[in-house]
């Protein structure tokens, strides 16, 4: 069997998405998402350009080797758009194998270890009495997991927060917003949510919170040690870890659990963070770290130093993707929590697969591959539309540094 062709397709049925789908001289086809939200384009690119002309002739079963030869192979390693790109490869040709195979991906990847991957959902509000309507909201539709972001008193816009509540996207615009920010104002007050929440809903509901990059280390160790006695299952990407030392600070003042990971494109980015145990959960994903193959590796250093996945699910990951996590989540045996933000059904349209939600738990389908495909008729009727994430800036003006 040959690789005779690799389409990349873009569509915005709501939000941007680019898919590849390779297809083979038997008839076999496979898709990966390469989506790199706000710079979707740059993927695209690089897949048409440099990628596809290398994939014609090749056999879709040497998934590793292909993955070697498309990362090593190239000069300039790593990074969000190089990585993207061949996660999207690699994803399609697991596709592809499990069609050929006969069998669900998970079943590839060693077969279960759980019988459902535990899901989260995003609970926010601009009040903290909204904020407890859609807890119980998400606790009503079976989950055992949620996230709690709060609007800041002060603060006219505090991303994380929507008003559509189940299908949020926060790139809104073909140019950046600019939002206005306080450290002080949110430290003060994100306490006293997690107050409220516990007490309505009491101590075994698992409950998140994802600060956004937005602080320094001593001021995420204070945000920790102040979210200790509502004992989080994660406080999410405290503070930018281009310098991971930082954590080694929060973690002296705090036992509050860290998770990140999400902008992380190689193993390279995790691996100090995961040896030294600075981290709980890696928040890394299929698309944006390599595929398939090179996040079972991020996972497998993970398990050896107590380190859980809990991978990035928010809707700039299209349901390709979703269904991929879900297969390695069902896998591996380190798996912490997989995010879970709904599409919309345009985007259901598009993207047509077996994946599903009962109970707090996501199923991956059981049918040959990754239970996913692209719908390219429907797909080519939502064209790219330019749509960025907001930019912060402090009340005196200074575009925030993190």
């Amino acid at each position: 069997m040959r690789i005779v062709d690799a389409r990349v397709i873009v569509t915005c049925p709501g939000r941007n998405f680019v898919t590849l789908k390779v297809v083979t001289d038997a008839g076999v086809t496979g898709v990966g998402d390469a989506t790199l939200n706000g710079r979707e384009l740059a993927v695209a690119s690089y897949l048409r350009d440099h990628v596809v002309p290398l994939l014609i002739g090749r056999d879709p079963a040497r998934i590793e080797d292909t993955w070697q030869y498309l990362y090593q192979g190239s000069y300039w390693r790593r990074g969000p758009v190089t990585m993207s790109a061949v996660a999207a490869v690699d994803t399609a040709l697991w596709d592809i194998k499990g069609k050929v195979a006969g069998l669900p991906v998970y079943q590839l990847l060693g077969g279960r270890s759980r019988e459902g991957v535990t899901v989260y959902g995003h609970a926010n509000g601009e009040t903290v009495d909204e904020v407890l309507t859609e807890v119980a909201r998400f606790v009503d539709l079976g989950y055992r997991a949620v996230r709690v972001q709060c609007g800041v008193p002060g603060l006219p816009r505090t991303y994380g927060v929507s008003a559509d509540k189940m299908f949020y996207e926060p790139a809104d615009a073909a140019l950046p917003t600019e939002t206005t920010w306080s450290t002080d104002a949110y430290l003060a007050h994100v306490p006293s949510v997690f107050a409220r929440v516990r007490e309505e809903f009491g101590p075994t509901l698992r409950l998140l919170h994802d600060v956004h990059h937005r602080l320094t280390p001593i001021e995420a160790a204070r945000l920790g040690r102040s979210l200790e006695p509502y004992a989080l299952t994660w406080m999410e990407d405290p503070v930018p870890a281009d310098l991971q030392e930082g954590f080694r600070l929060i973690r002296q003042h705090t036992t509050t659990p860290i998770a990140v990971g999400e902008v992380f494109s190689s193993i390279w980015d995790a691996a100090q963070l995961i040896r030294e145990q600075l981290i709980d959960y890696v928040r890394t994903t299929v698309v944006h770290a390599g595929g398939i193959t090179h996040l079972r590796r991020i996972f497998d250093l993970a398990a050896l130093h107590h380190v859980r996945s809990g991978s990035h699910g928010a809707t700039d990951l299209s349901p390709v993707c979703m269904a991929a996590a879900l297969h390695l989540d069902l896998a591996i045996p380190n798996f912490g929590l997989q995010e879970y933000m709904r599409h919309t059904e345009a985007t259901d349209e598009v993207f047509p697969h077996g994946y599903h939600y009962d109970g707090g738990y996501l199923h991956p389908a059981e049918t040959p591959g990754l239970g996913v495909d692209i719908d390219e008729q429907a797909a080519a009727r939502y064209p790219y539309a330019p749509a960025y994430l907001p930019v912060n800036r402090l009340t005196d003006g200074t575009v925030h540094p993190w």
